[in-house]
């Protein structure tokens, strides 16, 4: 199988982010909150990527802050797909009164602006790593559950589930042994494109306030903390920015090539 050139570029920096979080106590090399200098130092050999507007370590910040942040985006998508893939499966082979209650409440809560909807419910709960993560996840399981419902009602209609209804199965043996391995495949290339959004949105949270609290660090939150520095010509609030786009592009990347190989529901079937 021949990978190309933008798939692997994508690959590459999706695994330098993602070892970055994995091992961030090892390859850090100050503290997550530890002040070693002045506001704003430039660029040196003690300080690749220069101090932050209390003199913490910005390289050291923008490892930590993506731990954090990956977690968090990774977490809630892996809630988001595991919620709203049952439920879509869940609805499309019940059927009747149950898609039907199913699908209009998804349709109501998607009605609503999902910031909207993660600003109001964060304004009145503590503001934790959970609470941010179980938000995300059934914000963004309403999408989720749209795809699956699609492939999964497009499956139940094959020959080979009408067999297994004929031989008797249940209805959970349908889901995960036929509806499941045929819809696999667009939804872990759907699975890349959530967790863009989920990067994106937890930046954002943290931006206006209400992501990541002090002391954790997050990529949203380093913008936020160091934007006055912009107008002094300080380039510490770009750079979380910058690694917000190429992890968002990178992911993209990957996620364009697993779309392009996946032209049909073939899943387990072949």
């Amino acid at each position: 199988m021949r990978i190309p050139l933008a798939a692997l570029i994508g690959l590459f920096f999706t695994g330098l982010y993602f070892f970055g979080a994995i091992f961030a106590a090892w390859i850090s090399p100050y503290g997550m909150a530890e002040v070693v200098g002045d506001s704003w130092e430039p660029w040196s050999a003690a300080h690749w990527l220069g101090t932050d507007t209390i003199g913490r370590d910005l390289l050291s910040r923008m490892i930590w802050g993506g731990q954090t942040t990956i977690f968090v985006a990774t977490a809630s998508t892996l809630l988001s797909f595991s919620l709203g893939s049952s439920l879509g499966f869940f609805a499309a082979v019940k059927g009747g009164w149950v898609d039907q209650l199913l699908s209009r409440l998804v349709d109501l809560m998607m009605s609503i602006p999902s910031l909207i909807s993660a600003l109001v419910v964060l304004s009145v709960m503590p503001v934790t790593l959970p609470v941010l993560i179980v938000v995300m996840g059934v914000l963004d399981s309403t999408r989720v559950f749209r795809l699956s419902r699609a492939v999964a009602v497009d499956i139940t209609v094959m020959d080979y589930v009408e067999a297994a209804r004929l031989r008797g199965e249940k209805q959970l043996w349908i889901i995960f042994r036929e509806i499941l391995p045929n819809a696999l495949s667009p939804l872990v290339a759907e699975m890349g494109l959530r967790f863009i959004f989920a990067v994106l949105f937890i930046s954002t949270l943290s931006f206006l306030g209400l992501g990541v609290q002090p002391p954790l660090a997050d990529w949203g939150g380093i913008v936020k903390e160091n934007k006055e520095g912009i107008v002094y010509g300080i380039s510490a609030a770009l750079i979380p920015a910058f690694a917000i786009a190429t992890l968002a592009i990178s992911v993209n990347l990957v996620a364009d090539w697993v779309l392009n190989r996946t032209t049909s529901l073939k899943g387990g079937r072949g």
